[in-house]
């Protein structure tokens, strides 16, 4: 394996080629951390394409909840990639993780549950493994986040793209307690940072493209709940909430919002074929704007 740079140094922006320098022997884990919009996922489909060009096969995780490069918003996904054609269907997931929310907060656990799983998955099936993070970076939940990813998922090398030095203290942190190689480079200089409510109108736009369709209707029980639903609970507290549709693998189809006219509860959704249980999320979900508002699901089930 090649010299790399560590240290929290920024270098320029580096060829993907040169990244594919750095790395161990198939399979190769490289972890991709850096604020929204810095261009994590633009580098990442790069590095992606160079291996690809040089025989590799690639397994894109993405563990951004608040996009859907490969999975719904509030769903880690991932997306086995033989050919550079594949790129072109990165939203076709060929694994779904509920994660039950567009931001880590309060959901940590889940966060990196579902990222580490599918990273699992993916070592046995590809040469690469690439992991697109969330923009979450700072504070206690960024770095909290980011460092049981790095325990469970443990990656050969770390991307960093950093406005200023934005990165440092999660970039100390990760060197410290893991002694990974780190390539801090600057964000894409073609990708402006757009103000939140860009940031909010790209997350409606893209929880109505997976629920603005033609949705089916159907009825379910209160039994095929996870976590489940407390007995005597009012079910119009679930109208409108967004839950994970599931198999009976573990494995997540897609989402769904719940409705309630009195007398049946059901699910709304495009993948009830195969359905065996739904997740609760912490999002209820606006069915006319599709904007996400976060609640408490203890608050939901037993009105704490």
């Amino acid at each position: 394996m090649g010299s790399h740079p560590v240290g929290g140094s920024l270098i320029g922006m580096l060829e993907p080629s040169a990244i594919l320098d750095l790395l161990p022997a198939s399979p190769a884990v490289v972890m991709l951390v850096g604020a929204s919009d810095t261009g994590k996922s633009t580098y990442a489909k790069a590095v992606a394409s160079a291996a690809l060009a040089g025989g590799r096969t690639v397994a894109y995780v993405d563990a951004d909840v608040a996009v859907d490069t490969v999975a719904p918003p509030a769903c880690t996904g991932l997306r086995l990639l033989g050919s550079e054609a594949d790129l072109d269907t990165l939203d076709q997931a060929d694994e779904i993780r509920f994660v039950g929310s567009t931001h880590p907060k309060q959901l940590v656990l889940q966060m990196v549950a579902c990222t580490a799983g599918l990273v699992q998955i993916a070592r046995a099936k590809a040469d690469l493994v690439l992991i697109d993070t969330t923009g979450v970076i700072s504070g206690v939940v960024g770095e909290t986040l980011k460092y049981h990813k790095m325990e469970l998922c443990r990656p050969d090398h770390v991307i960093g793209l950093q406005r200023g030095s934005e990165l440092e203290p999660m970039v100390g942190m990760l060197e410290r307690f893991f002694s990974v190689g780190v390539s801090l480079m600057p964000p894409n200089p073609d990708i402006a940072e757009p103000s939140p409510t860009d940031r909010s109108d790209r997350l409606r736009e893209a929880l109505g493209r997976r629920l603005g369709g033609p949705l089916e209707r159907w009825r379910v029980r209160s039994t095929v709940f996870a976590p489940t639903l407390p007995e005597g609970l009012d079910l119009t507290r679930l109208v409108d909430m967004l839950v994970g549709v599931h198999d009976g693998t573990g494995r997540c189809l897609g989402l769904g919002v719940l409705e309630y006219d009195g007398e049946n509860l059901r699910v709304a959704t495009t993948v009830g074929e195969g359905m065996r249980g739904l997740r609760l999320g912490s999002l209820r979900i606006d069915r006319t704007t599709f904007a996400p508002r976060t609640v408490n699901l203890r608050e939901i089930m037993f009105g704490l």
